[in-house]
């Protein structure tokens, strides 16, 4: 049986004929690979991303269709010695796709189907597919979920490579803790492609590769054509049974609260009292691994900061253990607590994906992040850094955010640090310090404002979160500019340490294994190993 969907296949579809029509023998011809060139009116959006800080001029960008055109594509920039960037969901922070020396941009974009695979019992997905499609199949198709992130134009490419939370990772896990095996085209020390797959057994030639798309990051092995979703453990043969059921609905709680309401005092309280709880609530065993809630820290200039909560309505005491949680978040503050919506899991999800703060609602939008992983809460010292950037009055924008996120802890905790690449299982919450804007010529002033906030937060562990016993490095999935420039990283803890921790060294065999001539790579890629 081919693992290729029918409307790719062109098949005749049974449904048809019980018609009295016709049976269609093709719904679609199929897509025919298209090259782009400079000249193309195309070309302009197909050279940058969401952040328009990064822009390429590759010879031409390569659009493809499906896996076989993906290898056909890599084989003849590898045999031509062209420098490769593959582009899925084109959400990444930094140039990882859209730097100066990528001579041929090859464009997932049209690879999106999602679809159920009988022979691998396993669900499919195209590398090329977005977190918005991938929900809404999955869940109407057959009622199960992925616990991946909210924004619905992310690529599972690069999200799931890097490991991939969500809303419901608490509960589920990291996307890639669901990942049972990959497609992946890789070039040879011979410089030919290949396709190969790598699955989540043991036993398997390729499984170090499945083992370093779990959490490695995007475009260091080679190109994901397809991912193949199951849990692990899951049992019996219904594809209903292979994935997380989401809630059938969930309470989703907005508390708002005015800058004019919210004082030092009042702000310590609020980031002090977010720590606390998830100090205690990190463990896999507790009762509130149905709850995710997000606090967005904005700059002054917005008005309001907003707690978002969302806790799955059908648990006992969903309400009872929502309000705890708030009252605890939000004592010492002023903060009126308004009643919870109950909303089905898919409406609030897309709601949720519309309406995020944080996301780039332009097309001119620019962005800057850095990441935190906590093990504990902030000390009051690093709080009051953040009040006063918070406050500022010689620099102003409603779009300078930092985003406390409990998305870490819970089931997440429960997998070995070492069982995949995702290294970071004993934290409380991820901090997210993040930056927006749209004008060019106020890059240094924006990024300077999250240098500052960010660097003089850890201040203590030279500019960055280092493992110790309060934090626990970074997070690839927001990949970090200043992360390798000694300028800024005054840790003494090397980029890949922040990332990876002792997972790196087994990253790196793998890289040397599957990609021994480094074809695929970008300023932050994992490095082949030093040879004596």
């Amino acid at each position: 049986m081919s693992d290729q969907p029918a409307e790719r296949r062109g098949v005749s579809l049974p449904e048809a004929v019980a018609l009295d029509v016709e049976p269609v023998q093709s719904i679609a011809a199929p897509f025919r690979p298209v090259r782009v060139a400079p000249d193309d009116p195309r070309y302009p959006d197909l050279v940058t991303g969401n952040d328009k800080r990064w822009v390429a001029a590759p010879e031409y960008v390569q659009v493809v269709g499906d896996s076989d055109q993906v290898l056909h594509a890599v084989d003849r920039a590898a045999r031509a010695g062209k420098r490769v960037s593959v582009r899925g969901g084109g959400h990444s922070y930094a140039p990882f796709v859209y730097h100066p020396e990528a001579e041929v941009i090859i464009d997932l974009s049209l690879m999106y189907d999602v679809y159920y695979c009988d022979r691998r019992r396993a669900f499919a997905v195209e590398g090329g597919a977005q977190l918005g499609r991938i929900y809404e199949w999955l869940f109407k198709g057959w009622g199960v979920t992925l616990p991946g992130g909210v924004c619905p134009g992310v690529g599972i490419g690069g999200h799931a490579s890097g490991g991939g939370y969500g809303l419901l990772s608490r509960k589920f896990g990291y996307v890639v803790d669901h990942l049972e095996a990959v497609e992946m085209v890789v070039v040879g020390r011979d410089r030919r492609a290949r396709r190969i797959t790598a699955s989540r057994n043991p036993d398997d030639p390729n499984h170090d590769l499945w083992w370093a798309v779990t959490g490695g990051g995007g475009g260091n092995f080679g190109i994901v054509t397809r991912y193949w979703f199951r849990s692990p453990g899951s049992r019996g043969a219904a594809p209903a049974e292979q994935l997380p059921r989401p809630p059938k609905s969930v309470l989703l709680s907005v508390v708002p609260i005015p800058w004019s309401d919210l004082d030092r005092t009042g702000f310590t309280h609020l980031v002090r009292n977010f720590g606390t709880w998830h100090e205690q609530n990190m463990a896999p065993e507790s009762p509130y691994t149905s709850l995710t809630g997000v606090v967005f820290l904005q700059h002054k200039a917005s008005r309001s900061i907003n707690i978002l909560t969302q806790i799955d309505a059908g648990i006992p005491n969903a309400e009872e253990l929502l309000a705890g949680y708030l009252s605890a978040i939000t004592q010492g503050t002023k903060a009126a607590v308004p009643p919870a919506a109950r909303l089905s899991w898919l409406d609030a999800t897309e709601l949720i994906g519309t309406s995020n703060p944080t996301l780039m609602t332009s097309p001119a939008m620019r962005s800057g992040v850095k990441t935190a992983y906590m093990r504990k809460g902030f000390t009051d010292a690093q709080i009051g850094t953040f009040y006063d950037q918070m406050t500022r009055d010689d620099y102003v924008n409603p779009n300078a955010t930092l985003q406390l996120t409990g998305v870490a802890g819970g089931r997440i905790n429960a997998v070995d640090p070492h069982a995949t690449a995702s290294v970071h299982r004993d934290s409380a919450f991820l901090a997210l310090f993040e930056n927006y804007w749209q004008d060019p010529r106020e890059d240094e002033q924006h990024m300077g404002w999250l240098r500052e906030i960010y660097h003089t937060a850890f201040a203590s562990t030279g500019g960055y979160p280092v493992p110790n016993e309060q934090s626990d490095g970074c997070y690839i999935n927001s990949p970090d500019t200043d992360i390798k420039d000694p300028r800024f990283n005054k840790s003494g803890v090397p980029w890949h340490a922040l990332y990876y921790k002792d997972n790196y060294r087994r990253l790196q065999r793998a890289k040397a294994r599957f990609d021994p001539t480094d074809f695929f790579r970008h300023s932050q890629s994992v490095e082949l190993p030093h040879r004596p």
